[in-house]
């Protein structure tokens, strides 16, 4: 058996709010359990995306290194930069993920930070690049099951 982890969560999530949730009494262990419950849709939609959205993100913040090597940066954050442009996502646990993401946006902070200080279109490209990637981050990460 190789079970669907999508499929038990949201079966999981039918059979609470249908068979449960209206056996609980009183009404505030009812909310208790409902707020379990938009928790548990909320873990079904991250669970089918995560892996996916991760390595997409880490891609584009690559290819914003990539576009950086062209500005005049201090020598350290350049070598960063290329060397971070040129890693992969060859391990798909989304810890690891998670972990190369964290490194890769403490590095666009400081790549955020040189560009501002920076004269030209080339600076101007790279610092809109920033940001359209920030506005396209979170639109990944929004939660359609949920109302936060």
């Amino acid at each position: 058996m190789r079970p669907q982890v999508g499929r038990v969560l949201q079966e999981t999530l039918v059979n609470l709010a249908t068979d449960v949730l209206p056996t609980i009494q009183p009404a505030f262990r009812q909310g208790a359990l409902g707020t379990q419950l938009m928790l548990l849709a909320t873990v079904a939609e991250e669970f089918e995306r995560a892996a996916a959205r991760r390595v997409e993100e880490n891609q584009a913040l690559r290819v914003i290194f990539a576009s950086a090597q062209a500005l005049p940066l201090d020598p350290d954050l350049g070598v960063r930069l290329a060397e971070a442009s040129l890693r992969e996502d060859p391990d798909l646990r989304v810890t690891v993920l998670d972990a190369a993401n964290d490194e890769l946006r403490a590095l666009l902070i400081e790549l955020h930070a040189a560009v501002e200080a920076l004269d030209g279109p080339v600076a101007q490209e790279i610092e809109e690049a920033i940001w359209q990637e920030l506005a396209l981050s979170t639109e990944r990460r929004k939660i359609s099951t949920a109302p936060f």
